[in-house]
């Protein structure tokens, strides 16, 4: 009988990974202080308490051991290259963004490809000969500088823009000529969490910031923001201060200006909380004062669109799945407040107003419906959506005929299209060409039950004619958290991982947004552990129902969805055949005290208040860990520029993991450099880090590498 160089491929591979299993136990040394901390009375130990420096030769050493390590396993996988290659090859595809449009020219970004940053682009007719803006590929070697926010002037003549180094949350902005594509002198610094708005004339913007930091930048605690007036060409030290709050230090603030420039909106925030307060200026009148208008935050308010003195805002005050209301700020007093489009089973995710009507955004079990309605509030016609999925965009002014949006689904890549008001009918503006076939796949949507009965969307998406016997490698990917919905969204990635045979399944938790507010205070502060509870009962319902078995079950998630991944793995190690939190907040005792950390209070509570600290202390991924416990092989990634979720949590998991794992199951950690949380990320390195991700699966979850290398077209 001949012998098949497949299986001898497939043979080498599990030697190697046999190989690595008995040499777990030697990974980088990591030195425990005797740090001790007291929280109402109760004594924690943080051994790891140094490798929350990042810059200490001690933290570098250490990281550079543990990626010596990480990458010389990731490279021992035969399948890794195949998995690249073939990522990167369906990744070059035409990339749009949706179009908008200022002044007499619509604006939209445009990838090639593979190029690691989108290009803007403008023309003065949809058919026209597309003129360049501003391609960020040219502002760094190896794509790390993005693009992070862009405002037009009204008039379509101006850009403000801001850039991000490295994918930190800091953004510097700067104005371009749009005829001629050449910076203007304006230079804005120590920006977060803000965008820009014009003013009517075209004169000058608001904007959000701080001032710069007295400490590490990268690190320093982000409090008292404030709004500011830049005028074009002047020094941002002539900004002139519009509001501030120096007796609140964690207000943070946005302010709009209407479409008939005559108010500034500014809407406060208290980090993340979904509640907020809004005031508004007058800008016709000078030196006029900010007034006081939704102050009591009671709510969550979202201001829409004017006119005159009748402000419309989408709310959820008394209806926790979204309502259109509308308050005159001549009678502001709550009393004359009118109900334009009262609160639905659907939840209200987004309204926007043009052609002189309200078009609403609404979420039935996490995909897409879109209504229009009349100033009056009368239901006029629904948009009909090409299918099951997630809808994008609807912007535009009170006069636009037209406005675009972005379609997706799981199988569906992002789709432009043009809805035209008076017909009613959307046409395709750009449609991508994606070397798969779409019909070749199918996706379902069940509903499972948690712990508690609580019923629980999930999405599942595989190729046609899956056999379930147990046997199929599944990612389960779940977020639970801050209002965010997780909606049908097309990704490569995704992609190259249903061709191998992988399963991939989605599940809508609480914490999230996709019913509103009540399921998102559901998996909000005491409450928390019912995220963790929604993503194991999704895991056993998989099982259950022969999809996949523990030995093929991986779980993934960034950020709160990495804690989610973290708590899942360590209250049922025995659940799961592979996890890979994604930068992750690890120490729920410790977060608030970097960054933009304590603006998370308000979804997961603080360590400094006693029943938060039990509750916190119960799923801390960190302090949860058991020595002497068979964990699954676990692949652990952040980045080191990471500015929002501080790269200590992972660097100080990853060291406790590693500590306390009794099996031979590997524990690595991916650490990225000139990278962060992951906006902007080059494209480059996304396709790098997903294609480490599916080949370390691949090797742990003992993936038949024939059917790999036959999928990935080697």
């Amino acid at each position: 009988m001949p012998f098949n160089p497949l299986t001898r491929l497939a043979l080498v591979c599990l030697f190697i990974t046999a190989l690595f299993m008995t040499q777990t136990n030697k990974y980088p040394s990591a030195r425990k202080s005797d740090q001790v901390d007291d929280y109402h009375g109760v004594k924690v130990a943080d051994p790891y308490r140094w490798l929350e420096d990042l810059d200490s030769e001690e933290t570098r050493a250490w990281v550079e051991a543990q990626n010596k390590l990480t990458f010389g396993f990731l490279e021992g996988i035969p399948q890794r290259a195949a998995i690249r290659e073939r990522l990167t090859k369906l990744w070059n595809y035409e990339k749009y963004g949706v179009p908008f449009k200022e002044g007499n020219r619509y604006f939209y970004t445009r990838n090639s490809g593979l190029q690691n940053q989108s290009v803007l682009y403008t023309v003065n007719t949809l058919d026209g000969q597309p003129q360049m803006i501003l391609d960020p590929n040219t502002l760094s070697t190896d794509g790390t500088v993005a693009v992070s926010g862009l405002q037009v002037s009204p008039d379509g003549k101006l850009l403000a823009y801001s850039l991000s180094a490295s994918g930190s949350d800091w953004q510097e902005w700067k104005v371009r000529d749009v005829a001629t594509s050449k910076d203007l002198t304006d230079h804005l610094k120590w920006v977060k969490f803000s965008g820009v708005s014009w003013t009517r004339d075209g004169k000058g913007f608001f904007y959000s910031r701080y001032e710069e930091p007295k400490a590490d930048a990268l690190k320093a605690i982000n409090y008292f923001q404030k709004v500011y007036y830049h005028k074009l060409g002047t020094a941002q030290t002539e900004d002139v201060l519009v509001y501030e709050r120096p007796d609140q230090k964690d207000w943070l603030f946005g302010g709009s200006v209407t479409e008939d420039g005559n108010y500034l909106i500014v809407t406060i925030y208290q980090g993340t909380d979904t509640k907020n307060r809004v005031y508004y200026k007058d800008l016709k009148a000078k030196d006029a004062p900010v007034v006081k208008l939704l102050d009591g935050f009671d709510a969550a308010y979202t201001f829409v669109a004017n006119e005159g003195t009748r402000f419309w805002f989408q709310t959820d005050l008394e209806a926790p799945r979204g309502k259109l209301i509308e308050i005159d700020v001549a009678n502001p007093a709550r009393a004359s407040w009118k109900v334009l489009v009262p609160e639905t089973k659907e939840r209200l995710q987004g309204t926007s107003f043009i052609n002189n009507k309200f078009v609403l955004n609404y979420l039935k079990d996490a995909y897409t419906q879109v209504k229009i309605y009349n100033t009056a509030g009368k239901f006029l016609s629904e948009v009909p959506l090409p299918g099951i999925g997630t809808a994008d965009g609807f912007n535009g002014k009170a006069t636009d005929k037209e406005t675009f949006y972005a379609f997706t689904g799981f199988t569906t890549p992002t789709t432009i299209y043009r809805y035209d008001f008076d017909t009613g009918k959307s046409t395709v503006f750009r449609q991508p060409k994606v070397d798969f076939n779409p019909s070749e796949y199918e996706t379902k949507q069940v509903f499972y039950s948690s712990n508690d009965g609580t019923k629980v969307p999930m999405f599942i998406t595989h190729k046609k004619g899956l056999k379930l016997d147990g046997n199929n490698p599944t990612v389960l990917y779940g977020y639970g958290g801050f209002d965010i919905s997780l909606t049908p969204g097309f990704s490569v990635g995704n992609l190259v991982w249903m061709e191998m045979g992988g399963v991939y399944a989605q599940a809508n938790l609480r914490g999230g947004g996709e019913y509103g507010e009540e399921w998102h205070q559901a998996g909000m502060k005491l409450k928390k552990q019912n995220v963790f509870d929604d993503f194991i009962a999704a895991a056993e319902w998989l099982i259950a129902n022969k999809y996949t078995s523990t030995p093929k079950l991986a779980i993934f998630g960034g950020s709160n969805g990495g804690l989610l991944v973290g708590a899942a793995m360590t209250q049922r190690p025995d659940l799961f055949g592979a996890a890979i939190p994604a930068v992750g907040v690890m120490d729920m005792l410790r977060f608030q005290k970097f960054t933009i950390g304590w603006a998370w209070v308000s979804d997961y509570g603080s360590s400094d208040n006693a029943d938060e600290f039990k509750a916190l202390y119960a799923y801390s991924p960190l302090h949860n860990l058991k020595p002497g416990t068979s964990y699954p092989p676990t692949l652990i990634t952040t980045a080191d520029h990471d500015d929002r979720v501080w790269p200590g949590h992972s660097f100080k998991f990853a060291a406790a993991l590693q500590a306390a794992q009794a099996g031979d199951a590997p524990v690595l950690i991916r650490i990225e450099t000139k990278a962060g949380h992951g906006a902007g990320k080059p494209t480059s390195k996304v396709i790098e880090e997903i294609a480490d991700r599916w080949a370390f699966l691949v090797k742990v979850l003992n993936t038949n590498g024939t059917k790999v290398t036959k999928n990935t077209g080697q």
